[in-house]
């Protein structure tokens, strides 16, 4: 590939000559950039882009994917991209909801991929790790798992999470009862902010080191790596199953865990998925919903616990399997027993939320939903667009109520219930009616406004959602007005102090995106 650039250079043109000016290098620009030119372009950009929603023809692309394997790399793109008005998205697994770390929407941009940054260095005797930020979630806990049985992270179970997402955003998974968010449990970062300086915690200070743990993705900078407070677990742990169908009482066993599971020792993590499927009888559909549990301990400690909290749901011994953490988080991500523990090293395995075409939303309960309030929810389940639709209900309660909510950005702890997710799928042949899809679930999303979190509705940053506001840039700056839409929904009243870190920070608002904390104009 020819690096040379004509006089009439374009904007890509010139941000290219920029780099080889900054790289003074510029085979090396070969190996790490991506322009349309290359014929690996688009292999690389749609690589980790999860919710194919965003890899159709008409998605806006990148003038430049770079894909750098130094800070350097990133220094000298932040640089160039700043001295040439372009944008920049971060990504490192690529599961942004809305598609937020690889495109972006009537600006020029260039996508900075991580995937050649993901080092994960673990160290039993301190429990504690430094991992970089484009390592999945899969390769941190394989690499704990190689060394130890008796040590974990919180974080979630979906292993082909970049953990930089996840830790930018929170982090829920089959310990936060117990030991708190995957964001709470950092103690260090290495981060690249918008004049090219790499800072640790000490050198960033307070407010900085606290906005980016959970004040959401793509704000503050770019953090290369992080440095994690590792937690004890049980040699062997339990996950249990129990699914029920509306014929088997399911909605009088929903309405009751809602008053319980976030009252269960913190040992149990406690969900729900309710979806769709074929009853016994032909041709027949019905809703079913599955009750998915970890526990910190044995199959013999468990069942009777489970008779003392909640004999209706009638768990016993065959429901459930001992395992070690490791295996409970492919148990529980794709609920094949027995994988080999190298499955979390795959980065590209498909679920319900990677590699598909989809839209979520997301909630918060404080007050038990009555049984005729999921009654009247049953019904649009087995409407067209539900085929793939999913709903899955989160105990909460544990270690979330002791934290208070301006500890960290992330707000959402004590008087929660339980969080929902919702998600519907639908098939590449049916993307050209997506807006069917989309109109259901905001059907769904509408029906459910009396039962969830009022002043503000509150959601999950990293269950990001455009549908709930978005920067305009106008003035090529996030309006604080605007933001607060969506700011107090997802941070509530952290919101207002992750402005003022972003004006201390970025105050000409460089790392920006459709939901991106503005500055104070």
């Amino acid at each position: 590939m020819s690096w040379r650039i004509s006089a009439s250079a374009q904007p890509a043109e010139e941000f290219l000559r920029c780099l080889s000016l900054r790289f003074h290098n510029s085979s090396s620009i070969a190996k790490l950039v991506y322009t349309h030119r290359n014929s690996s372009y688009s292999s690389i950009l749609k690589s980790s882009a999860q919710n194919f929603r965003f890899t159709t023809p008409s998605t806006p692309t990148p003038l430049a994917i770079i894909t750098p394997f130094h800070a350097s790399h990133i220094q000298a793109t932040v640089y160039c991209c700043r001295k040439h008005g372009l944008q920049v998205r971060t990504r490192s697994g690529g599961h942004d909801f809305e598609g937020l770390s690889y495109t972006a929407y009537k600006v020029p941009f260039v996508v900075i991929d991580l995937v050649n940054l993901r080092s994960v260095q673990v160290n039993v005797e301190k429990a504690t790790a430094w991992v970089e930020s484009g390592a999945t979630i899969g390769e941190l806990y394989y690499e704990i798992a190689r060394k130890t049985r008796t040590l974990a992270f919180p974080a979630g179970i979906g292993h082909t999470v970049g953990i930089g997402g996840q830790l930018s955003g929170g982090g829920l998974g089959s310990l936060f009862r117990k030991y708190g968010l995957a964001s709470d449990n950092v103690i260090d970062a290495r981060l690249i902010d918008a004049y090219g300086r790499i800072l640790d915690k000490n050198s960033m200070g307070e407010d900085l080191f606290w906005a980016i743990r959970g004040g959401g993705g793509g704000s503050f900078g770019i953090v290369l790596a992080w440095k994690l407070k590792l937690v004890p677990v049980p040699a062997n742990v339990t996950a249990c199953t129990v699914s029920k169908t509306l014929e088997q009482n399911a909605t009088k066993l929903v309405h009751q865990w809602q008053s319980i599971a976030h009252k269960f020792p913190k040992e149990i993590q406690s969900s729900i998925a309710i979806a769709r499927v074929n009853s016994s009888e032909d041709g027949k559909m019905t809703i079913q919903a599955s009750y998915g549990s970890v526990f910190l301990g044995s199959i013999d400690e468990l069942i009777p616990l489970m008779e003392e909290k909640f004999p209706e749901l009638g768990l016993v011994k065959e429901d459930c399997l001992e395992m070690s953490w490791a295996e409970s988080i492919l148990y529980g991500a794709l609920s094949i027993i027995g994988l080999p523990l190298e499955t979390l090293l795959n980065r590209t395995q498909k679920s319900a939320l990677s590699q598909t075409f989809f839209k979520a939303k997301s909630d918060f309960v404080k007050q038990p939903i009555s049984e005729s309030g999921f009654e009247g929810l049953w019904p649009k389940f087995y409407e067209d667009e539900a085929k793939s639709a999913v709903m899955v209900l989160v105990a909460y309660g544990g270690k979330m109520d002791e934290i208070p909510e301006t500890e960290y950005p992330y707000p959402h702890r004590a008087g929660n219930l339980y969080s929902i997710l919702y998600v519907v799928n639908w098939e590449e042949e049916e993307n050209k009616i997506s807006k069917k899809f989309m109109n259901w679930m905001r059907r769904v999303y509408s029906y459910m406004t009396p039962y969830v979190s009022k002043s503000p509705r509150e959601a999950y940053v990293n269950y990001r959602d455009l549908d709930i506001g978005t920067n305009k840039f106008n003035d090529d700056k996030g309006s604080y007005t605007e933001a607060k839409v969506w700011g107090l929904k997802y941070f509530k009243n952290n919101f207002d102090k992750l402005v003022y870190v972003k004006t201390k920070v970025d105050p000409q608002n460089f790392f920006s995106h459709e939901q991106s904390i503005p500055p104070f104009s």
